[in-house]
């Protein structure tokens, strides 16, 4: 008997079930099986449904007579299962890596219940994946089993039939099955979940709901049957032990009844009747709609009041067609307030004590500019720096100013000093007097600049012209090493000079503490004696998301309890949505990369630039990439950073989740071979980084001391900071094969 029965309904949807049942097949957890369900497909799903059935004996195919409805697809499929638990999942949506594994995991620790929820993400159509609020909900849930009369709040989780584990027993002897009706889904999700008798919470994404195109001619709902649909699930959760779950039931009811409404064209009083019906039948003792304008109209929706509800729908998108051409105007009038205010301000002095900073698009205080402003603040503590950030808690306690208000075009009119890790936007005006410091946020790998006139594919509909005029109000531009002058010189062509210093983020690493790094490790919550491996990979201009080149879960068991895997997905996306797992920790939102690498005794990485940081720690460097001809293709790169010669390839290499579990478990990972490859990298792409890097662009650029009268930049020879944790696994204490 499997583990789980995998539920597919599938009806003329081949260009999506491939990958969908892929998605399944190529989990770690393999006890599983898939049932795919055709009911005359006339596009050919039903033979590749054959094909893959015969390409892996998971896989089994079921056809039917007739054309069905999706409900009726997925009991023909059930009614054949033989796993423990059911789910379901439909063409288009894919599983997650790792998902099996949690569900499986998260079922144990619950006792195998009747019902378990778990999250999702969703992806828009033509977007990036996003968190739903279910997570949020199965969050508040915690770890404890229930029910949904002991938990009112589960009900609302998304009522769909893919983001939940049904134990089969439960299925065949007493949850409801689906029906052909509108809705049908979704009440039997709902009444599969107020007929548990035990439901757990998973609070981690296990399926990413991509959504489809929607296309013309699809049926539409008679909203009439949405409102039976509703009669029915209260008619069967009117028993005893039930009564907590009317109120909740009935506001979601009438919820989605009032979503239904507009759909109810030419038959608006009808609706209504049935609606007033419903609520008369099903309305609880002392039920109150809520306030404001969706508690008027579900009251008058309700109450069977049709023309009234009408006209107030008219009146408010009345009101909603006044206040976009007002928010036009307003938008389109501050504009020119603006305009006209940032010309005024440009004629005033500037102000020389008064310093700009921002940082990767207005994400935060960090990087380059935040350990610049840190040093300013020491040595230059008469100049005042204000941080431009997209949102007030992203200032971290600092100076700050939202951009598009008066406070901020006052200060880019009047700062003497602008300070940035990427471009300020098109719209500044660089006056006489103002100095730019471009910080970079990075050692080159990849292509930049002009650089990217070859690979089109990255550059996309990049402009180059605009570009040009950004580089052209630099006056310094920091280097880490004499590669990255090289390369900026040739990429950003410009009378800018180039301020071979260093990189200021990098200072913490040469002064660093035993103290500072324990301190960094208890912070995430690594135990003494743990191994941290920090897991970076970049980001991939031809990939919509992100997307892990490993297996993680299967790394983390491989690795055993001993080690801890810090994931760190670039900062374009949010988190890095992995499975719950004790050897996993999400570190994608934590607001220093520089005390994650403090606090890891090695890094795994592909071709990002935090290995020419990390490398300053003299820690191994492990470079995973599987996917580099790809990347060195469409992306380009500057050297050839698997080529193995000293001072290209910082340690080892793996291109497959085995090989990187087997570099870890061999020692290869810390191998004296490895060190002296680590060794001449830092030699080339480190030589500055002595801790001082911040004070020499500080007394340059904001005291304007001759860079020919400082002490001059000299080779690095920093007392490495030892490695927190183990740093070798004997072959003893590995977990086996």
């Amino acid at each position: 008997m499997p583990r789980f029965t995998v539920v597919v309904p599938v009806h003329d949807a081949r260009g999506l079930l491939r990958e969908c049942l892929e998605s399944v097949l190529r989990q770690a957890f393999a006890d599983v099986e898939v049932i795919g369900v055709d009911d005359g497909s006339a596009d050919g799903s039903g033979r590749l449904l054959d094909e893959l059935a015969a390409a892996d004996p998971r896989v089994r195919a079921v056809h039917l007579a007739a054309q069905v409805s999706a409900g009726e697809r997925r009991d023909a499929g059930a009614g054949q299962a033989r796993g423990e638990y059911l789910l379901f999942l439909e063409p288009g949506l894919v599983q997650l890596p790792g998902a099996l594994d949690a569900i499986d995991a998260r079922l144990k620790a619950a006792g195998d219940p009747d019902v378990l929820l778990f999250g999702h993400l969703r992806t828009p159509f033509l977007g990036t994946p996003e968190p739903t609020r279910s997570l949020d909900m199965l969050r508040a849930a915690g770890d404890a089993v229930t029910t949904a009369a002991g938990r009112p709040g589960l009900l609302g989780v998304a009522p769909v039939s893919w983001n939940r584990a049904v134990r089969r027993e439960f299925w065949r002897d007493a949850a409801p099955r689906f029906d052909p009706g509108a809705r049908a889904e979704a009440m039997w999700a709902l009444g599969s979940l107020i007929a548990a008798g035990t439901v757990a919470a998973l609070p981690t994404p296990c399926v990413d709901h991509r959504q489809q195109r929607p296309l013309p001619g699809a049926r539409r709902t008679d909203p009439r049957e949405v409102v039976a649909a509703y009669d029915t699930l209260l008619a069967d959760a009117a028993r005893p032990g039930a009564e907590v779950l009317r109120e909740p039931l009935y506001a979601l009811a009438v919820r989605e009844l009032l979503k239904a409404w507009p759909g109810a064209r030419g038959r608006r009083r009808a609706y209504v009747r049935a609606v007033a019906a419903f609520s008369r039948a099903h309305r609880p003792a002392g039920h109150r709609p809520g306030g404001g304008r969706s508690g008027v109209r579900a009251r008058l929706l309700t109450e069977g009041r049709a023309g009234t509800l009408t006209a107030l729908d008219r009146a408010l998108a009345a009101r909603r067609r006044l206040r976009s051409r007002a928010r036009t105007l307003r938008k389109s009038g501050l504009s020119a307030v603006f305009r006209h205010y940032y010309r005024l301000q440009r004629l005033l002095p500037l102000d020389p004590r008064l310093a700009v900073y921002a940082s990767y698009w207005n994400r935060g205080v960090s990087c380059n500019p935040a350990a610049v402003h840190r040093k300013a603040a020491e040595l230059a503590p008469h100049i005042r720096g204000v941080w431009v950030v997209g949102k007030a808690k992203a200032a971290d306690g600092h100076a700050f100013v939202l951009p598009d208000t008066l406070a901020y075009w006052r200060v880019m009119a009047r700062a003497t000093y602008f300070v940035n890790n990427v471009n300020f936007p098109d719209h500044l005006v660089k006056r006489p007097g103002q100095l730019h410091l471009q910080t970079h946020h990075g050692t080159p790998l990849k292509r930049m600049g002009l650089d990217q006139l070859a690979h089109p594919a990255a550059a996309k509909s990049f402009s180059f012209r605009r570009f040009l005029r950004r580089v052209d109000r630099w006056d310094w531009s920091l280097s880490a090493n004499p590669h990255s002058t090289e390369t900026w010189s040739r990429v950003y062509p410009g009378a800018v000079r180039h301020l071979e210093s260093g990189y200021p983020r990098n200072d913490v690493y040469a002064t660093a503490t035993p103290e500072s790094v324990a301190a960094a490790r208890r912070s995430l919550g690594i135990a003494p004696g743990r191994r941290a491996i920090l897991y970076a990979p970049t980001h991939r201009e031809y990939e919509r998301g992100f997307s892990s080149a490993l297996d993680l879960v299967r790394v983390a068991d491989a690795l055993g309890p001993g080690t801890l895997l810090l994931v760190r997905a670039h900062y374009f996306y949010g988190s890095a949505g992995l499975p719950e797992h004790p050897g996993l920790l999400d570190v994608s939102a934590h607001p220093r990369v520089e005390e994650l690498c403090l606090a890891a005794d090695a890094l795994v990485t592909d071709y990002s630039s935090v290995m020419f940081d990390y490398a300053n720690l003299d820690r191994p460097i492990v470079v995973h990439a599987p996917d580099w001809e790809v990347y060195r293709t469409v992306r380009g790169v500057c050297f050839d950073l698997l080529s193995g010669r000293p001072g290209d390839t910082p340690g080892a290499v793996t291109t497959s989740t085995d090989e990187l579990i087997s570099c870890f478990r061999d020692g290869a990972w810390d191998s004296s071979a490895n060190a002296a490859l680590r060794g001449a990298f830092r030699e080339r792409f480190c030589p500055y980084d002595d801790g001082r890097a911040a004070e020499r662009v500080v007394r340059t650029v904001f005291l304007g001391e001759p860079a020919d009268a400082l002490p001059p930049v000299e080779p690095a020879r920093r007392a490495v900071v030892p490695q927190p944790g183990a740093r070798r696994v004997s072959a003893a204490a590995r977990p086996s094969p």
